[in-house]
């Protein structure tokens, strides 16, 4: 049985990777994952933890794009915003975008994830299939980046219809655990003629509704793990992943144009290569 202690510590270990990792191109469930086989922390009361701390991570994500938020909603924020604002303060550009950009984006996984989802959760969240999808993921954002189209679309607010739709049919690649959701729709994007910026922008406020709808209907299936003996763990755990992906987000953003998809690529591999080592050893 884990101690207070040994629960606090691994609701912030669990914490920082959801933080560091949702939103990064390098698969946020493959971290937990395969972290979780080294803390040895799994089964139902594992898998409804990366549920809350899933939920701190949105709402970093929201904060920092509250504004936007707003706008598609139909909120007169009282801000314009210029295309250059928009690259440093990527709430502070309401525009063109709106619902139905995103509702397009997200149709395709969301129903895709629903038809396999019983398939998905029965045979693919293993260390193994993680690491493959680490693999198939890193190599399509490298495929993603090395055969960018002419870019078309330089700021959020001119993404297409089409370009949404496209956008959201890569992020089914990303049912698979471990492939990615922000690799796979940022790589869509740069193939479909989107800047990284606007792929990337996008990415992050598709993953509000598409997180949100996912977390919410596995929280309905396993709310009965819930107990008021564990609320600091969840707590927690909750919150470091809020201040981890709050910083982790803007940091990407910021860097983003200088390093690109390919170091989050090879890095994938790097983790898939050491993990099938550790797996092997340990006879896992």
């Amino acid at each position: 049985m884990y101690s207070i202690m040994q629960n606090i510590l691994t609701a912030v270990v669990q914490g920082i990777i959801e933080g560091l990792t949702e939103f990064l191109p390098v698969s946020s469930t493959g971290h937990l994952i395969l972290t979780g086989e080294l803390l040895n922390f799994t089964g139902d009361k594992a898998d409804t933890f990366e549920i809350i701390i899933q939920l701190g991570a949105i709402l970093a994500v929201a904060v920092i794009y509250w504004r936007r938020i707003l706008s598609l909603l139909g909120v007169n924020t009282g801000t314009t915003g210029s295309m250059a604002q928009e690259r440093e303060i990527p709430n502070q550009a309401p525009g063109r975008l709106n619902l139905l950009h995103v509702i397009l984006a997200c149709l395709p996984a969301m129903v895709l994830g629903l038809v396999l989802h019983s398939f998905i959760t029965s045979y693919l969240f293993s260390a193994y299939t993680v690491l493959v999808g680490l693999v198939l993921g890193g190599v399509f954002m490298l495929i993603g980046e090395r055969s960018q189209k002419p870019v078309l679309t330089d700021g959020i607010d001119q993404l297409t219809y089409r370009q949404a739709i496209y956008i959201g049919l890569f992020q089914c690649l990303a049912l698979w655990p471990g492939f990615s959701r922000s690799g796979a729709t940022i790589a869509g994007g740069l193939l479909s003629g989107v800047s990284y910026r606007a792929a990337t922008n996008f990415s992050f406020l598709i993953a509000i509704p598409m997180m949100v709808a996912a977390s919410g209907y596995e929280l309905l299936k396993s709310y009965q793990t819930l107990t008021s003996s564990d609320a600091v763990f969840f707590i927690t755990g909750f919150l470091v992943a809020f201040v981890v992906a709050l910083f982790a987000v803007i940091t990407f953003l910021k860097l983003l144009e200088r390093f690109k998809l390919a170091p989050f690529a090879y890095y994938r591999f790097v983790l898939a290569a050491v993990f099938l080592v550790y797996l092997v050893a340990t006879g896992n």
